[in-house]
């Protein structure tokens, strides 16, 4: 009788973190984002101007690591590229051209520092955890700003670029931001279930 494969047990649980985190993405565009509010009228919801696939990403960063997580958001992006529309406007090579696409391009450093800071020692508590999840935020912010920047540059957006920063950046950061913390609480119980001794 042989001892266990490590190698083959890390592979097994860097693909299902992998499968899981793209089924994530995939769902959370196929929801908006929304903040529950009490009111007069009693409980509301007021939609934010983003979907849930961000959020998804970093959860699967902060729970499953950098290497599941960039397996997902490679196997998202090829899927969206290769015209299934998974993008929060369709998908196909044409979306290389699209405004946003630096932001979903952006997925992947965003995947790997958040997954990677997320493995250090000290990551378990909501602090530290929320804090991956927004430097992992910040890199897929700047991905986007730069081609947006670089697209201006080059008159792609035909003197459109300031309703973009607004639309694609500044208009959903708050919310995003706000997001981060609420993956954080998710993430906590999730690793110690797992027992993720980081």
């Amino acid at each position: 009788m042989g001892g266990i494969d490590w190698p083959a047990v890390r592979a097994l649980t860097n693909w299902s973190g992998a499968v899981a985190g793209l089924l994530l993405i995939v769902c959370g565009g196929l929801v908006q984002a929304a903040l529950p509010t009490v009111g007069q009228a009693g409980l509301s919801v007021i939609p934010l101007p983003m979907t849930l696939q961000v959020p998804a990403l970093l959860l699967t960063s902060l729970v499953c690591g950098a290497r599941s997580a960039m397996l997902a958001g490679v196997a998202y992006i090829s899927l969206g590229l290769f015209q299934l529309p998974v993008f929060q406007a369709g998908g196909g090579l044409s979306y290389l051209q699209d405004p946003g696409f630096g932001y979903i391009a952006g997925f992947l450093p965003a995947a790997w520092l958040s997954g990677r800071l997320a493995r250090q020692s000290g990551m378990d508590n909501l602090l530290s955890l929320t804090g991956a999840a927004v430097l992992g935020l910040l890199v897929l912010q700047l991905c986007g700003l730069a081609n947006l920047l670089l697209g201006g540059l080059l008159g792609r957006w035909n003197g459109q670029l300031p309703q973009l920063l607004v639309s694609y950046s500044l208009g959903p950061l708050l919310p995003q931001l706000m997001l981060c913390c609420a993956v954080a609480v998710l993430a906590l119980p999730l690793r110690r279930l797992l027992l993720l001794n980081t």
